[in-house]
């Protein structure tokens, strides 16, 4: 396999945008299934597909803000944290919920599959910065709540979100953040 430079500098210079940053316009639908079909060539030990997509448009996204403010309310948590949960949905015009949606295997463990999910929602930001879309990978309480992921997204008990890739055009610049020290981070062996 011959080096990509290119690539290699995307991937050195990537930054997800925030999703209260995206605006219009948003992946069309054919473009939309590039990203997802970019997106599916993620590690997949024993061609499983442990993940599928559920893609939001704007209403859908509306009609999810709704929800997490009533599930929020329902909770008794505090009113910032719902509405925090809410407006990632009401301001958003294209979302696409991964679910991890893990298969029986004798041969792949559970966890490997949830791991593929994962990759899977960085793929599809990967690809979404690289056609110069912006694109944010969320998840929040409501990602995690078992009553909203079965009321709202029709989640079976097995499945869960794997993470709200929000996608759109960047509307300005994101800000640089500090990166992590690979040095403090990396243990090195030679036997």
């Amino acid at each position: 396999m011959q080096p990509n430079p290119a690539v290699f500098e995307f991937l050195m210079t990537r930054r997800s945008r925030p999703a209260k940053m995206l605006g219009l316009p948003v992946p069309d639908d054919d473009m939309l299934t590039r990203l997802l079909t970019a997106a599916a060539r993620a590690p997949d030990h024993g061609k499983l597909e442990p993940w599928r997509f559920i893609v939001l448009r704007q209403p859908a996204c509306a009609n999810l803000a709704e929800q997490v403010s009533a599930r929020g309310q329902a909770l008794g948590l505090e009113g910032d944290k719902t509405a925090k949960a809410a407006q990632a949905f009401a301001g958003a015009h294209l979302v696409v919920a991964v679910i991890a949606s893990p298969k029986p295997s004798d041969k792949v463990p559970q966890v490997e599959q949830f791991l593929s999910a994962g990759a899977v929602c960085l793929g599809l930001v990967n690809a979404a910065l690289a056609q110069g879309f912006g694109a944010n990978w969320l998840s929040g309480w409501a990602a995690h709540d078992r009553a909203f992921q079965s009321e709202a997204l029709g989640l079976t008990r097995d499945e869960f979100v794997a993470g709200f890739i929000h996608l759109g055009s960047a509307r300005t610049p994101p800000p640089e953040r500090p990166r992590p020290d690979i040095a403090a981070l990396t243990e090195w062996r030679d036997s």
